[in-house]
């Protein structure tokens, strides 16, 4: 039992105050209600308890520090004050064998939570440490009968190791779920951060488009004075540095025609992208590896391949799945693009030993990875299994429906498919084609 390595979201003081007032009112409900039955219990040493919790917590609030994020050893010992308080008061109202034992599970959940291993240990050990004085010199339950039965110590060493057992397990429980869920906040976290990085990345294209056409005007006109001045200047220090920017503005003209006449850069074309474009792009960064790496587009006779949308969520996670393929292969990677009536799909297939029965029940899930080191990485990729992840979940947000398998004859199988709906294109305005389609067998990129 304890904290996970990774950080937890800090608790308020308020909240420990908001949660001592529900146990002091339960505390309070529970000795009335005895009072009430005409049991023989101690109930001014139990009231002197609960208002001990209650001045206590009552201090602490008119502090005014409740709303300040609470320190991990501040944190501690709040639990462990709850702890001692509930456990004198079991004591004096029939020690382990008092059903209220079982409130001491609260805090220890809530420590495993949200404390480091350390504190949430020593909050453990105390704990344990209460249960067995409880078990071992706990007062006799508060019979009607002052003269009641005492249960054995062997049934009250059973009591005692059955509420171990349950903070044990409850304790372990909750931490585990808190470090699944901060392993999944980071892994998030992550896959924001590469999203927004790609969007902006993508979003170059459109200004370099944006930036040819309005600085095109401008330019134009500079280019036209400075050759006048050329033409009007004398010989000397003025012509030379006219034919200067005459040069220099058919320089900045070159470089706007290259971005021009580049397809990203233009807006109209730069939102969508032909089938062969995207997976050339796909797998275009590991084409300079040992691995032979191959794509094809296929699709029903006849029937033209719908134009997608350009994503840049989608190029990443495409490429970051190929990346993956290559650094498993032993000798090539597929990347078979296919269309229909009703959707495309995408599947990476390696020739390497495919998933193992570990790894594959659990692909998809953040820090799970069988990936090879940077060093024996083919892509020099160091894993730490967000790579699978994020790709995973950049594909499902645009509507990809993911699955993961070996093939028949070996190695990994990883498929994507959306609807048409959800990846295909608007149609372009009058006067606009993208080119590159071909035919099925000029489809194949290497």
């Amino acid at each position: 039992m304890g904290g996970s390595p990774l950080a937890r979201e800090r608790l308020t003081l308020a909240f420990v105050i908001r949660m001592r007032w529900a146990l002091i009112a339960g505390e309070t409900v529970v000795v009335l209600a005895a009072m009430a039955g005409r049991l023989a219990a101690p109930y001014a040493a139990c009231f002197v308890l609960i208002a001990v919790a209650a001045t206590f917590n009552l201090a602490l609030g008119l502090g005014g520090q409740g709303r300040r994020p609470a320190r991990e050893w501040e944190l501690m010992l709040q639990l462990a004050f709850n702890v001692l308080q509930m456990s004198a008061l079991v004591f004096l109202t029939g020690g382990v064998v008092n059903p209220y034992c079982l409130m001491l599970i609260g805090p220890v959940s809530l420590a495993a939570a949200t404390l480091s291993t350390r504190y949430a240990l020593v909050l453990g050990g105390l704990t344990v440490t209460a249960v067995i004085a409880l078990a071992l010199w706990g007062e006799p339950l508060p019979w009607s009968d002052a003269n009641g039965p005492h249960p054995a110590l062997v049934y009250r060493l059973i009591m005692a190791a059955a509420l171990l057992s349950g903070l044990t397990t409850v304790g372990g429980y909750a931490w585990r779920a808190a470090a699944e869920a901060a392993r999944m906040e980071l892994a998030l976290s992550v896959t924001q951060t590469v999203l927004a990085r790609e969007q902006r990345l993508s979003a170059l294209g459109g200004l370099a488009a944006a930036a040819a056409h309005e600085l095109g005007t401008p330019l134009a006109t500079i280019s036209v004075v400075a050759k006048e001045m050329v033409h009007a200047a004398p010989e000397g220090q003025i012509r030379e540095d006219a034919e200067l920017l005459v040069s220099q503005a058919e320089r900045c003209r070159e470089i706007l025609t290259r971005l021009t006449e580049e397809p990203e850069t233009d807006d109209a074309v730069h939102a969508r992208m032909t089938l062969l474009q995207f997976a050339n792009e796909a797998i275009e960064p590991h084409l300079d590896t040992p691995i032979r790496v191959e794509a094809v587009v296929t699709g029903p006779p006849g029937m033209r391949p719908p134009e997608i949308r350009r994503m840049p969520e989608v190029l990443h996670a495409m490429t970051s799945l190929v990346e993956n393929a290559v650094d498993f292969a032993r000798s090539e990677v597929l990347v078979s693009v296919r269309f229909d009536q009703a959707g495309v799909s995408v599947e990476v297939r390696d020739d390497g030993p495919g998933f193992s029965s570990e790894i594959l029940g659990r692909l998809g899930q953040p820090y799970v990875t069988s990936r090879p080191s940077g060093e024996g990485s083919r892509s020099g990729h160091v894993g730490m299994g967000l790579g699978f992840f994020i790709a995973k979940t950049l594909l499902e947000r645009t509507g990809a429906v993911m699955e993961f398998h070996n093939g028949r004859r070996g190695g990994a199988v990883i498929a994507a498919r959306w609807l048409r709906a959800d990846i295909e294109a608007p149609d372009l305005p009058d006067g606009f084609e993208l080119g590159g389609f071909g035919s099925d067998d000029d489809d194949a990129l290497q």
